[in-house]
């Protein structure tokens, strides 16, 4: 797996990089060659957040921990993906290498889940006309509604786009790929 580190707001201590690698190079055996790894990690006042995103074959890990220390807010993430790869092991499928989920399991030693191969429920549908709009437009909708995401055509590109609100209080766009 390649492994990429940022900071924002602090520069990372080479110790710290080389641990990260070595912690992420566990996720080897349930991801391909081709996976991609990133650690982003944000300095705060007196917090450190450590993002870890993994790719692979068209989907996405991902996991936040947010600590004043910054090597437990790295280890705590590590240990997330970990739980939420075995936890869903059966949704995965071929996605991951099953057999090293199953061997990841017993060395966490979890308590089985009754929700495990709980199957997610739809509480309610909406259908509303999607409106030609600018991002600038959506997000002002998405702000008068009190809503943290809002689904809309771009009036430049014409294809359905989603802009929502980050834990920062920034705006993400997600744009499809064709």
């Amino acid at each position: 797996m390649k492994v990429k580190t940022s900071g924002h707001g602090l520069n990372l201590r080479q110790s710290f990089i080389d641990n990260a690698n070595k912690r992420l190079q566990k996720f080897d055996r349930f991801f391909n060659d081709e996976a991609d790894g990133a650690v982003n990690v944000d300095l705060e006042k007196d917090r450190y957040t450590v993002e870890i995103t993994v790719k692979s074959r068209g989907f996405f890990f991902r996991t936040e921990k947010t600590s004043t220390d910054l090597d437990s807010a790295f280890r705590e993430a590590v240990d997330l993906m970990m739980r939420q790869i075995v936890k869903n092991k059966s949704k995965l499928g071929n996605r991951v290498k099953a057999r090293e989920v199953e061997l990841a399991g017993e060395e966490l030693e979890l308590a089985p889940e009754a929700d495990s191969e709980q199957e997610y429920t739809i509480a309610r549908e909406k259908r509303f006309l999607v409106e030609p709009m600018s991002e600038q437009e959506a997000i002002l909708q998405m702000n008068m509604l009190g809503h943290t995401f809002f689904m809309f055509r771009n009036a430049d590109t014409n294809e359905l786009n989603i802009v929502y609100r980050r834990h920062d209080d920034s705006y993400g766009l997600l744009v499809p790929l064709n």
